[in-house]
């Protein structure tokens, strides 16, 4: 395919989207197919020669959409909400003909420059605190990543990075396994299971604590575990708090939790995916109340804010515990401008998330401004 096809096949394809959302009334939520469905369709083996574009672009409606679960239709209500918008997808395009891999500012200048400024909008708008901004010249900030359940993997391995760090530093005969075998992490019994997962993933011991009648976890119940966990000489050292649960919408206190969380030290990472962006509306950001104790804070745009999956919008308050934690520096990574922007260097696919934000935010979004 060369430009000129490319600028014809583009166009029909454009059509085709633009068909679909016009008429995704008219198709079923849910699809008829049994599992398996796709194996009479498709041959077994790859085609030798190449296939003309004409047949490849009727099987989209023979082979693709008899399969799909129209997330975007009006009648679709399970799981949760996704984002989609016309904007995102001419971002999309953009980025994917563009190509680059912003590992560091060298490998791709405006992946880091832009996201510093779309995360700084963002936070601006969810009137997070200011030590989580870039542009208050501290040591916070925001980066994207692809997912919630990827956002709180990264603060659970940053805040073990950082625990046992300091446990080396007061008990420096302790190997770094016994001091592992000794940490427990807390959520609460509602979180969603990506939580759990973190904690397989970083070999941590982590607690489901009890919710009051309201589905929501409470600063008694992390109290005592608290005191239980030390009086049996484990080390508490991190709490997901959840804001919008899956199964129920439920919001942890983080009013309550937060100062538990300040006063023993431990890190807390406050997980919005679902219920994240209603805090652009001032009506309800004081549901966000006590994200000013946080560690670390995430939400997802593309669950309510028109971006396409997958976007996880993560901020914390001290970058360099992620980095450190993630520090990987070999020579062909190297440049002569690493010390003065920020990289996190923990998710590379952002540059078709920034582009994204950067589109929506000036076309389709309203970021409030607080006066």
């Amino acid at each position: 395919m060369d430009s000129t096809e490319f600028r014809k096949r583009g166009r029909e394809m454009v059509d085709f989207i633009a068909d679909h959302f016009d008429n995704i009334r008219d198709r079923r939520p849910f699809p008829t197919v049994q599992p398996g469905y796709l194996q009479e369709l498709v041959p077994e083996e790859a085609p030798q020669e190449p296939e003309k574009w004409e047949d490849v672009f009727a099987d989209i409606e023979r082979v693709i959409m008899p399969g799909v679960t129209n997330w975007h239709s009006p009648q679709f209500h399970a799981y949760f909400p996704t984002g989609m918008s016309y904007a995102a997808i001419c971002a999309d395009m953009l980025s994917d003909a563009i190509g680059c891999i912003g590992f560091t500012w060298a490998a791709s200048p405006v992946c880091t420059e832009l996201e510093v400024k779309m995360m700084d909008w963002l936070g601006k708008a969810l009137k997070l605190p200011k030590e989580f901004l870039h542009c208050t010249g501290g040591q916070g900030g925001g980066v994207i990543q692809s997912t919630a359940s990827e956002a709180t993997l990264i603060a659970l391995l940053g805040a073990k990075s950082n625990v046992i760090h300091k446990q080396k530093q007061l008990h420096p005969s302790w190997s770094e396994y016994k001091i592992m075998s000794k940490l427990v992490a807390y959520t609460s019994e509602q979180s969603h299971s990506s939580v759990e997962r973190a904690a397989l993933l970083g070999s941590i011991q982590i607690r489901h604590l009890r919710a009051d009648d309201n589905y929501s976890l409470r600063e008694d119940v992390l109290e005592k575990a608290i005191i239980e966990d030390k009086a049996a000489g484990r080390i508490p050292f991190f709490v997901v708090a959840t804001l919008g649960t899956t199964s129920s919408c439920a919001f942890d206190n983080i009013k309550e939790l937060g100062p538990v969380c300040v006063r023993e030290g431990l890190w807390m990472h406050i997980d919005a995916a679902y219920a994240g962006s209603s805090f652009l509306c001032p009506e309800y950001r004081h549901l966000l109340d006590g994200v000013e104790f946080a560690e670390s804070f995430n939400f997802n745009p593309h669950k309510w804010m028109l971006v396409n999956f997958d976007c996880s919008a993560m901020w914390v308050r001290n970058r360099q515990s992620i980095i450190e934690a993630f520090t990987v520096d070999p020579v062909y990574l190297k440049h002569n401008s690493q010390e003065t922007m920020p990289e996190f260097r923990v998710n590379i696919r952002r540059k078709h998330l920034i582009n994204i934000l950067f589109f929506l935010s000036r076309t389709t979004l309203y970021l409030p401004i607080d006066s």
